[in-house]
């Protein structure tokens, strides 16, 4: 299925520099369109560089996991790696200083939920964020819609998990590692770091989660090398170097994480409330505007300017608040 989706025609790049030099046009679009007169030294100062837009949504994409591992009923696996996929897409092709990441999260997360079946109304996943909970439905159906042009509609998500179940199986079947399942703790992990990296955008499900299972068993000292080599590809010998080396490279990329500094994400995020685009803050006059001359209906966007909501993701290790920064 991955091989004809769209998630492999569109959606699956060729290297670490095609994805990074996307980005960079985004940030360079923006600084251009909002600061020709600004002299080099001041854009420096006022805008976000592409490596503070980096680190910035790295801090969103934790809180995303922390988010949804909060999240109650709780959230299928599934549902939050479709939900990360969905974020990293949207900022391929959009900078975080014209749609803030705290906003375009919640929506991925409530799209994901839509997407996957995992059924949940609007009220009850509101009722996982704190603040103003009706605030926050605005802002999640106003951008919904947004979201989904800007991932092209092409919506469904082949993510690692599946491949995982037929390694286990198979693993069973032609292997004689002793219980199998006592890997699946180390794959799961795995697995979740790899959506804090770049590698879904560049690597096949089916790649990610031999990467997982590869990994995993070297936490329990086994070695599946023979595995790989004799049961795996031992009519396909020729395509066993990509392999290698797509293993290496995924394991390379997990192994490589690194958290952003907190003191240096508060200067970020206040930065970033000075330079963002004014038009998609919800909290400006411009956008109630700009809201009020598309609905033509004043009353339905009389919404107050210190009203906050923030990400139910309360934990010492991550400060999720999506009130305004002054």
């Amino acid at each position: 299925m991955f091989p004809n989706s769209s998630q492999r025609k569109y959606w699956t790049f060729k290297s670490d520099n095609e994805l990074n030099q996307l980005r960079l046009r985004q940030n360079e679009k923006f600084i251009l369109t909002y600061g020709a007169e600004m002299s080099i030294e001041r854009k420096m100062e006022y805008f976000l560089t592409p490596e503070e837009e980096k680190m910035l949504l790295k801090q969103y994409e934790l809180q995303l996991k922390e988010f949804c591992r909060r999240f109650e009923p709780p959230m299928p696996k599934y549902v939050i790696g479709t939900a990360f996929h969905y974020f990293k897409r949207f900022y391929l092709n959009n900078t975080p200083m014209d749609y803030h990441p705290k906003e375009i999260l919640a929506t991925c997360v409530y799209l994901s939920c839509k997407v996957e079946e995992f059924n949940v109304s609007i009220g009850q996943f509101v009722a996982n964020i704190k603040g103003d909970r009706n605030k926050a439905v605005d802002i999640i159906m106003s951008n919904e819609l947004l979201l989904m042009h800007e991932l092209n509609y092409y919506l469904t998500i082949h993510n690692p998990f599946r491949p995982v179940e037929g390694f286990i199986i198979d693993i069973k079947t032609r292997c004689s590692l002793n219980n199998p399942d006592r890997l699946r703790p180390g794959i799961d992990d795995f697995i979740d770091k790899t959506f804090l990296t770049d590698a879904p955008l560049l690597y096949s499900p089916s790649q990610i989660a031999l990467a997982a299972v590869l990994h995993s068993a070297s936490k329990e000292q086994e070695n599946l090398d023979s595995y790989v080599t004799e049961s795996l590809f031992h009519a396909a010998k020729d395509k066993l170097p990509v392999l290698i080396e797509a293993v290496r490279k995924i394991r390379s990329m997990v192994k490589a994480i690194e958290l952003p500094q907190k003191d240096k994400i508060k200067l970020l995020e206040k930065k970033l409330e000075k330079c963002r685009n004014q038009d998609y803050n919800p909290d400006s006059i411009q956008y109630k505007q700009r809201m009020k001359r598309l609905y033509e209906d004043e009353d339905d966007l009389d919404v107050e300017t210190n009203t906050t909501y923030h990400m139910n993701t309360t934990d010492s290790s991550v400060d999720a608040s999506f009130s305004n920064t002054e």
